[in-house]
């Protein structure tokens, strides 16, 4: 293990000491480092590239114009990345909507940031997960072949 040095403002060592209360930690060196390696996934799974399930997860306002059709037509022009999706209306005005993705890093990655960028989506984000896709044949009672995903290790 090496030691480092390194300068931070006052707030944002008060948000490390809030968070390290908050989840347990027995000093800020452990909350730091949770926090590094917490950013260095997060950065591998925006840049990493192969085959990904994915959940695009996304608020928008319903009175928006035409938005609810935009958010349609991207997930139909993107017909072989959908899996599924589940709508919630939240009020009058806003609905959350779940999609679930599959397929290549770089256009799931290409559709959630199309679809958070919409205006009138008001949060977003993507949370994908590095897999490999296999077609397998086998017997459920009847030999068949089908698609399996294969969830790769982290790290």
């Amino acid at each position: 293990m090496q030691r480092i040095t390194i300068v931070l403002d006052d707030e944002l060592v008060a948000e490390i000491d809030r968070l390290a209360v908050k989840r347990g930690y027995q000093n800020r060196s452990e909350a730091i480092r949770d926090l590094t390696r917490s950013g260095i996934r997060q950065t591998a799974e925006e840049t990493g590239s192969g085959e990904c399930v994915a959940a695009l997860v996304y608020a928008y306002d319903y009175a928006e114009r035409d938005l609810a059709k935009r958010l349609a037509k991207a997930m139909h022009d993107n017909h072989d990345l959908s899996v599924g999706s589940l709508q919630i209306p939240l009020d009058h005005y806003s609905r959350m909507e779940v999609n679930i993705l599959c397929g290549e890093s770089c256009e799931v990655r290409k559709l959630g940031e199309h679809v958070i960028a919409e205006r009138g989506v008001r949060h977003g984000r993507l949370v994908m997960l590095p897999v490999e896709l296999k077609t397998e044949t086998h017997s459920h009672g009847k030999k068949h072949s089908h698609r399996h995903v294969h969830v790769k290790n982290a790290g």
